[in-house]
């Protein structure tokens, strides 16, 4: 049987639980079609990029699949009708991958690592004792 790889985003107002009880139901349609869910990550409740639905952030959550096209095709169709679901995106993989996603190795955190120094230029004196600049001087023509 193909493989698949399915993430899809719920709302954000739902709770974690009800994000793993939707999970548990795409499982059961995939089940139903003669397929199965090998593993199931929950990624946690992420910024988007952009508003969808009115929804700044959303609750992340991957699905590997090992099932036939048509059960695929009914998960999807259940996915489109049901209303916590802002986006999803099966893609058709050569293997499932086992281990844990590179967002769970990570940590799952979208925040960026400490910054680094100035470096050579050193800490920069607080605000106010900054100089003023001097004006840039032009060359005439």
């Amino acid at each position: 049987m193909p493989f698949y790889e399915c993430v899809l985003i719920a709302r954000s107002d739902i709770t974690p639980q009800q994000v793993e009880t939707l999970a548990d139901q795409m499982a059961a349609v995939v089940a139903e079609g003669g397929g199965s869910v090998g593993k199931k990550e929950y990624w946690g409740l992420r910024n988007l990029a952009y508003r969808i639905k009115k929804n700044r952030k959303g609750h992340y959550l991957l699905m590997n699949i090992d099932a036939p096209h048509p059960a695929v095709a009914e998960m999807e169709r259940q996915l489109r009708l049901n209303e916590d679901v802002l986006r999803f995106l099966t893609v058709r993989v050569e293997a499932l991958d086992e281990g844990p996603s590179a967002i769970v190795a990570r940590g799952g955190r979208d925040e960026r690592g400490e910054r680094g120094g100035r470096g050579e230029r050193g800490a920069r004196p607080p605000r106010g004792e900054r100089a003023e600049r001097a004006p840039r001087e032009t060359t005439g023509d």
